[in-house]
């Protein structure tokens, strides 16, 4: 399960950032996580939960906003975003010639502090 591990990143970050602007207690640590990232939503929650008591961040939401998988195919010319969180070949044309260019972030988007 990385994403304990994740959490942990996450949380140091955000911790840091808050501390290094002279903030003092984070509210809501917000993250873009993409559908192909292999990242569990829900195992993300509940890891952040564990590790946020006796920090800064005690009392602070983590929301997520999950990114679809997104490509573009070269032998169509055609941009597909993907309901899967895997991509096998476009799903216009049947190709394997695609890029994918959303899908496999995991950033932290807005930090909301006091």
């Amino acid at each position: 399960m990385h994403e304990v591990s994740i959490a942990d990143s996450l949380l140091k970050i955000a911790v840091d950032e808050c501390k290094k602007n002279g903030c003092r207690i984070i509210l809501n640590v917000k993250v873009c996580i993409g559908k192909a990232s292999g990242v569990m939503p829900e195992a993300l929650l509940f890891a952040f939960d564990a590790l946020k008591a006796e920090t800064i961040a005690e009392g602070a939401t983590l929301t997520i906003e999950e990114v679809p998988v997104a490509g573009h195919c070269s032998a169509c010319n055609a941009d597909f975003t993907a309901p899967e969180s895997y991509v096998l070949c476009c799903p216009q044309c049947g190709s394997s010639a695609y890029t994918l260019h959303e899908g496999r972030e995991l950033d932290i988007k807005e930090l909301e502090v006091e």
